[in-house]
């Protein structure tokens, strides 16, 4: 479809649709929409060409609808992005979300569906445009790419451009990113290292690629911590309490609009996190003789050890894939650390507290028991059942054991 004038507000529109043959056969059906401009008297029109009446139709009511209301229902998408400017961002972290939100539009919003009209996009077009994105990025470069688009149909519903935000929900399908295992089976326990020897030869191989210790202390931190990367690098020596056992997490800081960014938790309120004993000789090594304020792990240069840094100064995809670890994140620390903990029954109150979750569901994921416990589930409840619940007869007749026991003599 090409771009076309607009009748102005208004205006009376004559309409007309056509039918053509091609020279190969092929029926189009061509569409014009004729009206007077109102500043200047003169004659108006705006054409196009369609594969069926019902798409011509379509094209023409848009046009009608547009001298009717006002509103050009046709405006390209990318135009109507470009429009609303800065506005699309008002709900939004401008220190974090806005540049993966902005990326999002300019790399793959505006390049998949820029050039349809605003009034003509369907969930199913965002569908298929997802599903093109989803062969191409990660999880999370999708699941930002439709919260943005998300974002600009909803001041497309304000601006009554759609009756309704066909993008609503639509990162909620049940795959999301590239990936090769099914989302049934994924849960948070599937990232998490398969046990502590595997930690030691990750941190061991990342110390020797990025030559400094600090890469190793970022990982032992995280994944006996199960705090969040940002959270890692926010830590300050004061923030580690060895008399009480505690460390307190209070801030984050990551790389955001003009530098690294420094403020509250995601959950907006401090935590603490338990020390355990293996994790004390690092921490006494880090906080021994520093200055209360300095951040408690630092690069060799003195920097702030993020995700980025922590990947690029290590090769960090090169020493996973070589450890029998490919595609393993650093975020997976954190879910080894949940899954170790829940393993060590750590009642679910607590794992929610350390992991600082809002909702007590997200954290119960790390409770799902192995296919052993699931079996010793079951043998104890055989054992109960043998001992007071109902068993059947040789008559096919259900008694129940406790009291056939005290009837005996």
């Amino acid at each position: 479809m090409s771009q076309h004038k607009t009748p102005p507000f208004g205006v009376r529109v004559n309409r007309e649709v056509t039918k053509r043959t091609t020279k190969s056969g092929a029926v189009r059906y061509p569409a014009r929409a004729r009206w007077t401009d109102p500043r200047t008297g003169k004659r108006a029109q705006a054409k196009d060409t369609f594969e069926s009446v019902d798409a011509a139709n379509a094209w023409l009511d848009t046009l009608e609808d547009s001298a009717r209301t006002g509103i050009d229902r046709t405006q390209l998408l990318e135009a109507y992005i470009e429009q609303l400017g800065e506005r699309w961002a008002r709900s939004i972290d401008p220190t974090s979300t806005y540049d993966p939100y902005s990326a999002g539009l300019r790399k793959r919003v505006i390049p998949t569906l820029g050039h349809v009209p605003v009034g003509m996009i369907t969930t199913g077009l965002i569908d298929r445009a997802i599903d093109q994105w989803e062969l191409e990025f990660g999880a999370s470069t999708v699941k930002n790419t439709v919260a943005a688009l998300v974002l600009i149909l909803d001041e497309a519903v304000r601006d009554n451009l759609l009756d309704r935000n066909p993008a609503k929900n639509r990162s909620r399908r049940k795959t999301a990113g590239r990936t090769e295992t099914p989302t049934e089976v994924m849960n948070p326990r599937d990232f998490a290292l398969p046990d502590v020897a595997t930690l030691d030869r990750l941190v061991a191989a990342l110390v020797e690629a990025g030559g400094h210790r600090s890469w190793g202390d970022a990982v032992t931190v995280l994944a006996t911590t199960a705090v969040r990367i940002s959270e890692c690098a926010g830590l300050t020596v004061a923030d580690i309490h060895f008399d009480d056992g505690l460390i307190w997490v209070k801030r984050q800081t990551y790389p955001g609009r003009g530098g690294l960014i420094t403020k509250e938790t995601k959950g907006r309120r401090k935590r603490p996190v338990p020390i355990i004993d293996q994790l004390r000789p690092t921490l006494e090594r880090l906080t021994e003789g520093r200055d209360p304020e300095a951040r408690l792990i630092v690069g060799p240069r003195g920097g702030v050890v993020t995700t980025a840094s922590l990947r690029r100064a290590t090769d960090w995809d090169a020493v996973v894939k070589k450890l029998g670890l490919a595609g393993l994140d650093r975020h997976a620390l954190r879910h080894t650390a949940l899954t170790w903990m829940a393993d060590s029954e750590v009642p679910l109150h607590m794992l929610q507290r350390v992991a600082g979750h809002t909702d007590p569901a997200v954290t119960q994921r790390y409770l799902h028991p192995d296919h052993q416990a699931l079996t010793a589930v079951g043998d104890a409840f055989s054992t109960w059942w043998a001992q007071n619940g109902p068993t059947a007869t040789p008559s096919g007749n259900v008694v129940n054991l406790a009291d056939r026991r005290k009837k005996r003599p």
